[in-house]
C-alpha cells in the first residue's frame, strides 16, 4: 500500500511548523511534500536588521533541506488548485509548469503588501515583506545618501536624506527605527553630510498613535525612542499622492523624497482568492479544526485562513507569526488525527505577549503582560527571537555581538534593482525578474 500524500503550499511560520510537526508525528508513514519558492524558512520578525546591515540575509533564511530531512521540497510557486482533482499547479524557478497531487493538503502560502488605491504609490513606493525588498532597501538607502553627498543641489540633497515610512504597526515602526540609526551612521561617514543636518525619517499612519493593535505602553515607549532620535511622527496623516519628486501627504504638505517605503500592512496571497471558496476579510473560512467547510481533506492556517479566535468568540485570529507557529502545530496533529493517530482537537491560544525592536539598546516588550522596555527589553527581545527561530542561532548571535562591537560594512551590493521588487507583487519573497 502506499504512502498517503500530504502537499503543504507556502513554508513560512505556518507552513513550516506543519511539516516539522508532521514529520515527527509520521516517522516515514507518509509523504510530505512543502511547496516553496525557495529552499529556505524566512524568519521574517528579523528582516529590519537585514535591512539595516545588522544580519547578514543568511541569518534568517533556514534551510528546509538542512532541518527537515524527512521532507520532500518542490521549488516552485504555486498558482492553482484543482479541488477535485486534488491536484496544486505551480511553477517552478526556470518557469516550468509541474502538478502534484495530494491526499491531504494544508494552505499556508502568507500574505503579500497591502495595497491602497493611492495615485503613485505603486509604481514608487517599495514594501517590506521578502528577503528581496530587505536587500533593495539596504542597497537603496545606502546609495541615497552616498548620492546626497557628492550633489551640489541643497534640494536634492535633502531629497535623497529624506525617508518617508507609510504604516506604524510592527514592521513600519521597526523600519523607521532602525533605518533612522542606520542612515545617521551612513552620514557621518560622509565628507559634505557629517557636519549637517541627520537624515530626516518621517513616520505615517492613519491611527491614533503608533503600534494601534499593541498595548499603551508599548506604543509609548515606541514613540518616545522614535522622537528621541528625530523621527517625525505624523499619526492621523497618510500619503495623498506619490511622485518621482517626493509625496503629497493628506495634510496637503508636500515632502520631496525618492524613499517611500510602505509598512500599510499585509492581505493574504491571491492564491487563495482563487479557489472559489468563501473567505473573510480575504482569507479562507476554516472552522476551529483548521478545516475547510465541505473538504474534509483541506487544512489551512497562518496568515491565508481566517481562523476562528475561541478566546474572542464572534473574532478570527490576528495574521501574526506567533498564530501561524501554532496553527501549525495544530494542522499537523489533525491531519494526523485524520489518519487515526491521536485525536484532532480546535485551535485555541490566547498571545503571551509582544516583542518591537527598537534598534540600538531600545525594545518594548510585553512577555506574560509584563510591561518592559529599554535595555531589559532589548534583551528579552532578542532572547525570544532566538528561542523562536529554528536554526541558526549561534550564527544570529555571533552576528549581534559583532554589530555591537563593529562598525556596519555599509556597502551597496546592487543585487536587486528596482524594478525587481515592485509593491504589486504577488510573491515578494521572489524578485521579479527584469530584462535589461
Amino acid at each position: 500500500m502506499s504512502r498517503p500524500r500530504i502537499v503543504i503550499v507556502g513554508a513560512g511560520f505556518a507552513g513550516y511548523q506543519t511539516a516539522r510537526t508532521l514529520s515527527r508525528l509520521a516517522k516515514g508513514a507518509a509523504e510530505i511534500v512543502l511547496v516553496n519558492p525557495h529552499d529556505y524558512f524566512l524568519y521574517v520578525p528579523l528582516l529590519p536588521e537585514v535591512a539595516t546591515g545588522i544580519l547578514e540575509p543568511r541569518r534568517i533564511s533556514v534551510s528546509i533541506p538542512g532541518t527537515l530531512p524527512d521532507v520532500r521540497l518542490m521549488l516552485g510557486e504555486a498558482d492553482h488548485v484543482d479541488l477535485d482533482g486534488r491536484r496544486v499547479g505551480l511553477v517552478d524557478p526556470e518557469g516550468n509548469r509541474r502538478e502534484v497531487s495530494y491526499d491531504r493538503l494544508v494552505l499556508s502560502a502568507g500574505s503579500v503588501n497591502k495595497l491602497l488605491p493611492i495615485p503613485g504609490v505603486t509604481e514608487h513606493a517599495h514594501g517590506f515583506r521578502g528577503m528581496p525588498e530587505a536587500l533593495y532597501l539596504r542597497d537603496h538607502m545606502t546609495r541615497q545618501i552616498e548620492l546626497a553627498d557628492v550633489t551640489d543641489d541643497p534640494a536634492e540633497r535633502d531629497a535623497r536624506c529624506t525617508f518617508v515610512v507609510v504604516g506604524a504597526g510592527y514592521t513600519g515602526t521597526e523600519v523607521a527605527s532602525h533605518g533612522k540609526l542606520f542612515t545617521d551612521e551612513l552620514a557621518r561617514h560622509q565628507p559634505s553630510l557629517r557636519d549637517r543636518e541627520p537624515p530626516r525619517w518621517m513616520l505615517l499612519d492613519i491611527a491614533p498613535r503608533v503600534l494601534p493593535g499593541l498595548p499603551g505602553h508599548m506604543a509609548g515607549t515606541a514613540e518616545r525612542v522614535l522622537t528621541r532620535r528625530g523621527v517625525e511622527v505624523a499619526m492621523g496623516v497618510s500619503v495623498a499622492e506619490a511622485t518621482k519628486e517626493g509625496v503629497r501627504l493628506t495634510d496637503d504638505r508636500f515632502v520631496p523624497t525618492h524613499s517611500l517605503i510602505w509598512c500599510v500592512g499585509v492581505r493574504p496571497d491571491p492564491l487563495v482568492g482563487d479557489l472559489g471558496l468563501p473567505t473573510e476579510k480575504g482569507r479562507l473560512c476554516v472552522d476551529e479544526y483548521l478545516n475547510v467547510p465541505g473538504h474534509p481533506e483541506v487544512f489551512a492556517c497562518g496568515d491565508a485562513a481566517a481562523v476562528p479566535d475561541l478566546t474572542q468568540p464572534g473574532e478570527i485570529t490576528p495574521m501574526t507569526a506567533q498564530h501561524a507557529w501554532r496553527q501549525g502545530k495544530t494542522a499537523a496533529q489533525n491531519i494526523a488525527a485524520s489518519y487515526g493517530k491521536g485525536e484532532r482537537s480546535p485551535y485555541r491560544h490566547r498571545d503571551l505577549g509582544f516583542v518591537v525592536d527598537l534598534g540600538g539598546f531600545q525594545a518594548a516588550a510585553n512577555p506574560l503582560r509584563v510591561p518592559l522596555s529599554g535595555p531589559v527589553a532589548k534583551a528579552v527581545t532578542r532572547g525570544y527571537h532566538l528561542a523562536a527561530m529554528p536554526g541558526n542561532r549561534v550564527r544570529t548571535g555571533a552576528d549581534w555581538l559583532l554589530d555591537a562591537a563593529l562598525s556596519r560594512q555599509a556597502v551597496q551590493m546592487g543585487l536587486v534593482r528596482s524594478d525587481a521588487v515592485p509593491l504589486e507583487n504577488s510573491s515578494p519573497e521572489l524578485p521579479v525578474r527584469t530584462y535589461a
